[in-house]
């Protein structure tokens, strides 16, 4: 695309322009190591970062025109845009140079602590149900058309985002669907999008890092609902989980209509006489006059849940609770979220995401509840992230299972055993743990001491086919470590008979 700097900027009117307007612009880029020639570069100033000081780096990689808070009279032969707020300059800009792609798209957003991903891989199964195209940015990999592209963030910058929207468009995309974070919210980065619909899934202890109270954290989530119902031509829906005690103040500032679900009796669409699997659920779902049972197959109260956000958005999209029926039937599983691996030698392993206190207590309690073997729990906690929560992870991995192996997830910049000792100071009992911290090896003693029929449950890393060390990072995929484990021990007892 290339568009007219003087068109780019008509609707910014409150600007001081400084060089030629009559130049062509190739792009919006707010990062000077992908500045392209002919790029507008965005100067931003972030909490760790000047994006001023980066501006001769941009130029050198081809920018035509800056976007800045600060006038550089040094600067020669660049148009200058100055403004003093270049966030939400940047936003009209952006929304201006990729024509608004979000209006012409069905855009859902999920926000919530857990289940953003494995509801927005259900929506987007049963929107392609009723042919419409889905793309995905998420915290998995953003998938447009056929294409499919390594996730950076759950939740890119703004700049990412509608470009991401256009390319959906061309690849003839009738909607998309995307995890909304609350570090997303907090920073502008979808200040713009048109959402259709809005969906929470749950609110538990998490980035207080980042937010320090939970109150803040809810309130940076609740921003996405606020934005509905303020956009002309728009008839949003507000979707959440009323079994959440967070869901009224997410919907306290709303001017939508709202749909909630869950497992209370107070739910518009609700789930009944539920039965839990090894492999599949089954649940009756209510709503209005209509009752319908469901098949899913998917295990765990969580996933019901997940599957619950899914059916109201398709009541809101028309479709009735008996044609929801056959979509879910076909529902497949979501990578990394309690992905079974197969193997021959009797165990029941499973990966999972699962890298905060209540994911990993929602996964637990599904494997308790639909399984009779001892559960074995692979997990460590990231590095840089909430310290807060390791031990927390210790104590609630030792309530479900009958042995804990704590090892490395992501240490990133952090001592890995540092993580390691804050985590192991939550167990009660020292012979309920066993600490390794090669990430390989810990998977490996979980399969040897499991014995036919138990549990295995590797969790914290899911989908993720790296392992992020201070000075390098290595390829690692727990599932991929699992299976060629299992194999060798097949061998191994193959060769004692």
């Amino acid at each position: 695309m290339i568009m007219k700097l003087k068109n780019l900027l008509k609707n910014i009117h409150d600007a001081v322009i400084r060089g030629n307007k009559d130049i062509d612009i190739t792009g919006l880029c707010n990062n000077s190591k992908v500045v392209s020639p002919g790029n507008l570069f965005v100067a931003k100033r972030g909490a760790t970062f000047d994006g001023n000081h980066y501006i001769t780096d941009a130029l050198n990689g081809g920018a035509v025109a800056i976007l800045t808070d600060i006038y550089n009279p040094f600067l020669k032969n660049i148009t200058q845009i100055i403004h003093p707020n270049v966030d939400a300059t940047e936003a009209i800009l952006a929304d201006e140079f990729y024509q608004t792609p979000s209006k012409e798209l069905f855009l859902v957003g999920i926000t919530g602590t857990n289940g953003k991903t494995s509801t927005s891989f259900l929506i987007k199964q049963l929107l392609e149900h009723q042919q419409m195209s889905c793309g995905v940015i998420g915290s998995v990999e953003y998938i447009v058309g056929q294409h499919r592209y390594p996730s950076t963030h759950g939740t890119p910058d703004l700049l990412v985002n509608q470009r991401l929207l256009r390319e959906m468009l061309h690849n003839d995309c009738k909607a998309c669907v995307m995890e909304v974070t609350s570090h997303g919210l907090d920073q502008g980065r979808v200040k713009g999008l048109y959402f259709h619909a809005a969906i929470f899934t749950n609110l538990s202890h998490e980035h207080l890092d980042y937010h320090k109270t939970m109150e803040n954290y809810a309130a940076a989530k609740s921003q996405l609902f606020a934005s509905l119902g303020r956009k002309e031509g728009l008839a949003p829906i507000a979707i959440v989980n009323c079994d959440s005690p967070w869901h009224q103040l997410m919907i306290s500032n709303c001017q939508a209509p709202v749909i909630t679900y869950g497992m209370d009796e107070t739910a518009d669409v609700r789930a009944e006489d539920i039965l839990l699997h090894p492999n599949y659920s089954e649940f009756t779902v209510c709503y209005q006059d209509q009752k319908a049972r469901f098949h899913l197959g998917l295990m765990g109260r969580f996933n019901i849940s997940n599957c619950l956000a899914a059916i109201a958005l398709g009541l809101y999209c028309q479709l009735n609770l008996h044609q929801l029926v056959a979509i879910v039937a076909n529902f497949q599983s979501i990578p990394g979220r309690l992905q079974r691996i197969d193997n021959d030698i009797g165990l029941h392993i499973f990966v999972d995401y699962a890298h905060k206190p209540d994911a990993l207590e929602n996964v637990l309690q599904c494997l308790k509840e639909v399984e009779g073997g001892r559960v074995i729990t692979v997990f460590g906690c990231g590095g840089n992230r909430d310290r807060q929560k390791r031990p927390v992870m210790a104590q609630i991995s030792e309530r479900y299972s009958s042995m804990s192996i704590v090892t490395n997830d992501n240490p990133r910049d952090e001592n890995p055993q540092t993580i390691i000792s804050e985590i192991v100071a939550g167990f009660q009992s020292k012979e309920n743990y066993l600490v390794e911290e090669d990430r390989s090896l810990a998977i490996s003693k979980a399969i040897d001491i499991a014995k036919k029929g138990d549990i295995v449950l590797i969790a914290g890393k899911g989908h993720e086919t790296y392992q992020i060390f201070a000075h390098k990072t290595l390829a690692f995929d727990d599932s991929k470590v699992a299976s060629n484990l299992c194999a060798q021990k097949k061998q191994a007892l193959a060769s004692t008979h």
